[in-house]
């Protein structure tokens, strides 16, 4: 059975137990009105009889039925009550619409009444099942002298309902038509609003769409009409480090201002966003469902490992390129010491090798024996290399002592602060870097003789896609030094913009201790779990 059918039938089943219900409870209700209204009548009828003086007075004369039985008959024409009995202190009948039963002793138990109290109730007699009312007559001195019966027969009630019935039954019948149309379009209307789609339909689209959401390699982030966080898969719970605990929270609340700002401004191109210390290319675009606008959502790609190569690209072609000026600056050394041999002048040449020493080379030159690191010593020759290509001085303090601590992060601060130097200072600056270290972290200096930073700009250069650069390459800048500070933030430490003495920018950056290697924290013998850090 299809879902618009199961709708129809269980609310059609649930009108007709509404109207069922109301119906019965409706002639209930019916049958104790006309009841009360036959009682109220009966107990006026009854209690104008048993005060009636000539009612009263008959009960001395020796034959009260000649006065009472006409005055009950009249009063039984005009009142439409079925009977009018009145009895004497024991139950004798004065009066009765049989007139053989004058004379006899009542067929139901006369005590109530004759006890001075009013009775109401369905009792069965002579002529037959009947709501009845009773009441005492009193003489003059206050004693009960008889009793005063009215009654109407069930039939004539239940005759009374059944002339009702009709127009109730009708009005029901209404209601259960109307209740059937309007199961009919809240079916059909349920029906459009899930695009004519069986449960198991909708489902097969949910696993479909949960698996195409988990399992794509592009973040996903969609916003609702308020605001709030309606999707999240799980590439993009990765890349921006969030959890299931957030969905529903407002996007400004959540992500950084940077990504949560592109909502709701739909383009073409992506951006280059920095959040936390990831490089991420995001796209934002509007959600539309049947031509209205329900929310927006979010592209996210993950550009750190890319971003990551290019710097190593850029630094092996930084090498190479250092690499093919020595050896053009070895050749022509050669071609001058082959001229000096071939003219016999063997002194000079001489002379000329002692001159011209090492050359320059970048892999030999000790100009910081200080700076232990592997990575961060290759990284000083490549950037010295180039910054003398480019007619930049590129000087190490001696002071530096700087050893490796097992993470790429000193690399990082240090290779963008000389980038940025380097940058500013244009040809023929002079760039300084000081390096040192101890067992509670390092520290990375570097200055330059370049314009500076102004200091009403020092607060903002860094956050995200802030640059003091012109506007070529603008998607692709403004990240180095808030890589910089989110770096030294997550290791603890600190970074501050100065004036340098040689006149330019002094960035000073100092990280916390390196993390503790997970190897080590439980070496090889012992269960990393034993101690329950690692228990599920």
């Amino acid at each position: 059975m299809s879902l618009r059918s199961q709708l129809f039938f269980l609310q059609l089943l649930i009108v007709l137990i509404i109207v069922l219900v109301a119906g019965t409870v409706a002639v209930r209700m019916q049958e104790q009105q006309i009841r009360d209204a036959y009682q109220g009548r009966m107990v006026g009828v009854a209690q104008s009889i048993a005060q009636l003086p000539s009612v009263v007075d008959a009960f001395d004369d020796e034959d009260p039925s000649a006065v009472i039985q006409p005055i009950a008959e009249l009063t039984t024409q005009a009142t439409g009550v079925t009977y009018v009995v009145v009895t004497d202190d024991v139950g004798i009948r004065y009066s009765h619409p049989n007139p053989d039963m004058i004379g006899q002793m009542v067929s139901t138990d006369p005590s109530v009444p004759l006890s001075g109290e009013t009775f109401v109730g369905t009792q069965t007699g002579t002529l037959g099942e009947s709501w009845r009312v009773k009441v005492p007559i009193r003489g003059e001195d206050g004693t009960v002298i008889g009793t005063a019966s009215v009654g109407t027969l069930e039939s004539t009630l239940a005759a009374d309902l059944q002339e009702d019935l009709p127009v109730l039954l009708a009005w029901l019948i209404v209601a259960a038509l109307a209740g059937t149309a309007g199961s009919i379009w809240i079916s059909r209307l349920i029906w459009r609003r899930i695009y004519r789609l069986e449960p198991e339909e909708i489902a097969a689209l949910l696993e479909t769409r949960d698996a195409m959401l988990h399992g794509i390699g592009e973040g996903v982030v969609a916003l609702d009409e308020r605001g709030r966080l309606a999707v999240l898969n799980d590439e993009a719970k990765r890349l921006l480090d969030l959890g299931d605990e957030v969905m529903g929270r407002p996007a400004s609340a959540v992500l950084e201002p940077a990504l949560a700002g592109m909502f709701g401004s739909a383009g073409d191109a992506d951006e280059t966003v920095l959040v936390g210390e990831r490089v991420l290319l995001a796209r934002s675009s509007d959600a539309v469902v049947d031509g209205r606008r329900v929310g927006s959502v979010l592209v996210l790609r993950d550009r750190t490992e890319l971003h990551q190569l290019l710097l190593d690209l850029d630094g092996a072609r930084d090498v190479t390129q250092a690499l093919r000026s020595q050896a053009h600056e070895f050749a022509n050394k050669m071609h001058v010491i082959s001229g000096l041999l071939e003219l016999g002048r063997t002194d000079k040449a001489v002379d000329f090798i002692s001159r011209s020493g090492h050359g320059g080379s970048v892999v030999s030159g000790d100009f910081s024996p200080g700076v232990s690191d592997p990575d961060t010593a290759s990284l000083l020759m490549a950037k010295t290399t180039i910054c003398a290509e480019k007619g930049i001085s590129l000087i190490v303090d001696e002071a530096s002592a700087f050893e490796a601590d097992g993470t790429t992060d000193p690399v990082t601060v240090l290779g963008n602060l000389i980038d940025n130097a380097v940058d500013a200072v244009g040809s023929n600056g002079t760039i300084h870097v000081r390096l040192t270290s101890d067992a509670g972290g390092c520290s990375i200096a570097v200055s330059d003789d370049g314009p500076g930073i102004p200091e009403h700009l020092r607060s903002q250069v860094f956050a995200t896609g802030f640059s003091t650069k012109d506007a070529a390459g603008a998607g692709s800048r403004g990240f180095g030094l808030a890589l910089v500070q989110r770096v030294a933030e997550r290791r603890a430490g600190s970074v501050t913009l100065t004036e340098s003495v040689l006149g330019g920018a002094h960035i000073a950056v100092t990280l916390g201790p390196a993390p503790v290697p997970l190897e080590q924290k439980f070496p090889s013998s012992v269960e990393p779990h034993a101690a329950g850090v690692l228990a599920p």
